[in-house]
């Protein structure tokens, strides 16, 4: 059984969503692929995944990094699975490039090159935001480019971990993958 609850953040309401051992979604409302995985049926209910999932949110919209992560259960390809790993290292505060993970996945490989726009469709798909940081990834130029839960969150998130801005823009076109 899938479970979901709801958590209103400073930016939005957030839907969570857990298959009972682990999160396995976590959306802003009208956020692009909004629960995209999610059965019709499903049942509202607070289970003890959920309930750590807002304890971590409680704590990462209070402006502080959470010491610990709930179990997370992350479902897409491998390739997908590997950027979304790479994801959960960006440091709090910080920002990477979409060209960098795929320079490091490439190494980490054994590969020549991985495609950043590869990267991007991965980072674009992932179904646990702001737990699995999205948010942190740039364009190589500093663009604040791509954030399916929309680009003023992208900046709300980025100030709430007091990343340093100088030389990140608002692209005047969206990017979003």
């Amino acid at each position: 059984m899938i479970y979901t609850n709801y958590y209103n953040s400073p930016i939005g309401r957030i839907t969570m969503a857990s298959e009972g051992t682990a999160l396995i979604g976590l959306w802003f409302e009208g956020q692009k692929y909004f629960s995209g995985h999610l059965p019709a049926e499903h049942m509202e209910q607070e289970t003890p995944i959920l309930a750590e999932a807002k304890r971590w949110l409680d704590i990462y919209f209070a402006g502080s990094q959470p010491d610990f992560f709930p179990p997370l259960h992350l479902t897409g390809s491998a390739f997908r699975q590997s950027v979304w790993e790479m994801l959960l290292q960006i440091p709090y505060g910080q920002t990477t490039t979409y060209g960098e993970i795929a320079r490091q996945l490439a190494k980490k490989r054994g590969l020549a090159r991985v495609s950043a726009q590869a990267v991007g469709g991965a980072v674009g798909h992932n179904e646990i935001s702001v737990i699995i940081p999205c948010h942190r990834v740039v364009g190589t130029n500093g663009s604040l480019t791509g954030y399916a839960g929309g680009m003023d969150r992208k900046v709300r998130l980025l100030e709430l971990e007091h990343t340093d801005m100088t030389g990140l823009f608002v692209p005047k076109k969206s990017t979003a993958p």
